[in-house]
């Protein structure tokens, strides 16, 4: 059986005209003079995430290869003792993704873990992994064995713990964020002391950390649930964008259906007009399934695709046709659910020095859906920002985080930009951000903390009610404050 990833299914055919293409129509965007490369600082001792736009002193950075046993557990009571009696924050972190210096510790000791250890335990359907290890070495411990993760984010290149921290989610259904998925999980408190946490075991603990951004302890190995991996064939649907949400809670409904998610086009003169609803359902064969393949050709190709679309509108309606008519109808195949979500997020990388990615995120509940079309509609087509693509997916409601964003189930709108690195470019980012915010929570959505810090300290407390109560928690476990990040230090600590 020949397999593609989900990217490659979509953009099959027209993956390889759009590179082409863009060989020779792609744009050729301004940067004004004066505003170049504004926030590229470097050096050893400073530390940047996927937006690079937070270049951040550090004191140090310590990479940590030891098994989750007493070597380790001993390396980050010194770490922690060291950085407290110096005065310094502490911060764990594995691909630092996150685009607001959320896992950068700003004149601290950064530590990484580099360590993919993952024992199965078929009898009880879980795995037992080390916090640092990355989803592609969990798959890769996975597949052979005939199990797949529960739940895990879109790309394969972040650390198991880091989703824990940052309460992320996938693509799977019905399921809530992965954080819902760990049955328990060890972690160093800031006092030194190794607890076990679980949601029936120090649940007051275990809450805060998931989606606590590294600022409760320091997670050393987590006990996760994994179902069993299966041979799946996708379903196309085309819809009016108003449709996209009873159509997304029918499939979310159907037991049939393992995993969805649904774009909107992005053509400013037809703004989030029209929806396209993906569903993967398992098939009868479900015999000798092949191994989880990576990345392949056609979907680097297709990132090529993606890329022309800056500045171009009719490269906006062209890949719109090409996931909708052309895609569907060459790409229809089947593939293993290890197989779809083995995907990095290097894939799509922008190689423009003077561009860079950045990501939003925004929850709304299923009935508000229509509002948040006209929100977008009012807001992101009226900025220069160039807007990409936005990926919606379902998240369950999440009763267990302190510092949940799905107090209902929800509808995940991923958006992504290329921004500009120049000063008017960073302006005309959070004036935009600050005008989403304002409007998708005054129809009763949130948006994700994992992103550029542009949102007020207002903002935040109105998406997050528990926010003053999280920080106190915070500072009764941590008085001397050694666990921070950009996140605490801009938001958090004010409250």
């Amino acid at each position: 059986m020949k397999t593609f990833t989900r990217r490659a299914a979509l953009f099959a055919g027209g993956g390889l005209a759009g590179w082409a293409a863009s060989r020779w129509l792609g744009p050729d965007l301004p940067v004004y003079e004066g505003t170049r490369r504004t926030f590229a600082e470097t050096g050893d001792k400073v530390m940047n995430d996927a937006s690079g736009l937070s270049p951040t002193p550090i004191h140090k950075h310590l990479v940590l290869s030891d098994d989750p046993g007493d070597t380790l557990i001993a390396a980050i009571r010194q770490e922690l003792s060291e950085a407290k009696s110096e005065g310094r924050p502490v911060n764990i972190g594995a691909a630092r993704h996150s685009m607001g210096g959320q896992a950068i510790p700003r004149n601290g000791t950064a530590i990484t873990f580099n360590n993919g250890s993952v024992q199965i335990d078929g009898s009880a359907g879980t795995y037992l992994t080390h916090a640092g290890a990355r989803w592609s070495q969990v798959i890769a411990a996975l597949d052979p064995a005939g199990w797949s993760p529960k739940v895990m984010q879109s790309n394969n290149d972040f650390g198991v713990a880091a989703t824990y921290s940052v309460n992320a989610h996938g693509w799977p259904v019905p399921f809530g964020p992965m954080g819902a998925t760990v049955r328990s999980l060890r972690m160093i408190l800031p006092s030194g002391e190794l607890v076990t946490c679980s949601p029936t075991e120090n649940t007051e603990l275990f809450n805060l950390a998931m989606g606590g951004y590294g600022l409760i302890g320091v997670i050393v190995d987590l006990e996760v649930e994994m179902v069993p991996n299966s041979r799946l064939t996708p379903g196309f649907d085309i819809l009016e964008a108003g449709a996209f949400a009873s159509a997304f809670r029918a499939a979310i409904d159907d037991p049939a259906v393992t995993m969805a998610y649904g774009r909107l086009n992005v053509e400013r003169d037809a703004f989030f007009e029209k929806s396209l609803l993906v569903t993967y359902r398992e098939g009868s064969d479900q015999s000798d399934l092949p191994p989880a393949s990576g990345s392949g050709w056609m979907s680097h190709a297709a990132s090529r695709l993606y890329r022309a679309q800056l500045g171009s509108e009719p490269f906006k309606s062209f890949r719109w046709w090409n996931e909708t008519r052309l895609g569907p109808a060459l790409g229809s195949r089947e593939a293993t659910r290890n197989t779809l979500i083995n995907e990095p997020v290097v894939t799509l990388d922008d190689r423009n020095p003077d561009r860079t990615d950045i990501l939003h995120e925004y929850f709304v509940g299923f009935d508000a859906f229509d509002d948040f079309l006209s929100v977008c509609r009012a807001v992101i087509p009226a900025s220069y920002q160039e807007f990409l693509n936005v990926t919606l997916r379902y998240v369950a409601q999440d009763d267990q985080a302190v510092l949940s964003y799905a107090s209902q189930p929800r509808i995940a709108a991923v958006m992504s930009f290329s921004q500009e690195l120049t000063e008017r470019g960073e302006a005309d980012m959070a004036r935009m951000t600050r005008a989403l915010i304002d409007g998708i929570v005054a129809i009763g959505g949130t948006y994700y903390l994992p992103y550029r810090p542009h949102a007020t300290l207002d903002q935040l407390t109105a998406a997050y009610p528990n926010a003053e109560g999280f920080a106190q928690a915070k500072r009764e476990l941590d008085p001397q404050l050694v666990l921070r990040n950009n996140l605490w230090d801009s938001y958090l600590g004010r409250l």
